[in-house]
């Protein structure tokens, strides 16, 4: 009967605190324009400068991030041909001035907003960290304006209205973490890159904003500011500058969100009381061993 009482009582204890958590979508703004598109591509020893793109998010809840998707346009190299995908990396940033050095001075308007200095979780399919597969949504699609390598400047030279229009195949690619990131509620940022072969780049196309609308789509929440897109290359780094206000700039500047999705397991909160019935239960387990152990 003890032992009975003794698996009974770790049975609870177990049961309260693993939470049942369930598979979602966790963020949905994979609504692809052709009003931008933002080069990204990773650092790699000996080849390009390292050009990133980024896009917040919001979670309400601990949230394990299990596989993310977003489309973007293969333009290929100098030289023509084909191209196939190398490397992928997804990096997780938080907002400025988190993980940053606040006392140096930028090289740009503002980081108000804008991500950290450096990530705080990264993942790559080169590492063996993720793997990846990719479709070809348009064969030949065209985006009306670009920030092309060679496109970002510090200030005061940041605003050259974009680098113009670009054609190129349309394609989603779809990654899955092999261990997902764990991430505390609160409000980060996400930056894909996207190695290529041959020479081609990739750009990371725009979505919906202002709201985020459209079939399936989670809009932030009303209290929280969906913030623009930011983009550097190796020469901006640590700094980072927003797509429309700053780079592309006008009398009344753009401002673009990207294409992108999240799937994954949201962690609940234990529910109301749960930590008494915790207690109560270790109570009773002491009291059990104690008796066991208490002389005849």
């Amino acid at each position: 009967m003890k032992r009975l009482c003794f698996y009974l009582v770790t049975v609870t204890i177990f049961c309260l605190l693993v939470s049942p958590a369930f598979g979602a979508t966790i963020y949905n703004n994979l609504t692809p324009t052709n009003a931008m598109g933002i080069a990204t591509r990773p650092d790699v020893p000996g080849g390009p400068f390292e050009i990133e793109g980024a896009d917040d998010f919001f979670l309400t809840a601990q949230t394990l991030i299990n596989s993310a998707s977003f489309v973007g346009v293969i333009v290929p190299g100098p030289s023509g041909g084909s191209s196939t995908i190398t490397d992928v990396v997804a990096e997780m940033y938080r907002i400025f001035p988190a993980d940053s050095n606040t006392t140096r001075t930028p090289n740009v308007l503002t980081r108000a907003n804008s991500p950290s200095d450096v990530d705080f979780a990264s993942k790559s399919s080169d590492a063996g960290q993720l793997t990846f597969t990719f479709s070809v949504l348009n064969p030949t699609f065209t985006m009306l304006n670009t920030v092309q390598p060679g496109g970002i400047h510090p200030f005061p030279n940041q605003t050259t209205g974009g680098n113009g229009a670009l054609t190129g195949a349309e394609v989603q690619i779809n990654a899955t973490f092999l261990s997902p990131f764990n991430l505390v509620d609160g409000h980060l940022f996400f930056v894909p890159q996207v190695e290529l072969s041959n020479g081609a780049t990739f750009y990371w196309l725009s979505a919906s904003r202002g709201p985020i609308s459209g079939p399936g789509t989670t809009p932030f929440p009303a209290t929280i500011t969906d913030l623009q897109a930011w983009t550097r290359d190796a020469a901006l780094d640590p700094d980072w500058s927003r797509v429309g206000t700053d780079i592309v700039g006008g009398t009344t500047p753009p401002t673009f969100n990207t294409a992108f999705s999240f799937d994954g397991t949201v962690i609940p909160e234990p529910p109301a009381g749960s930590l008494v019935l915790i207690a109560l239960a270790l109570i009773g387990a002491g009291s059990i061993t104690a008796k066991r152990k208490a002389p005849r």
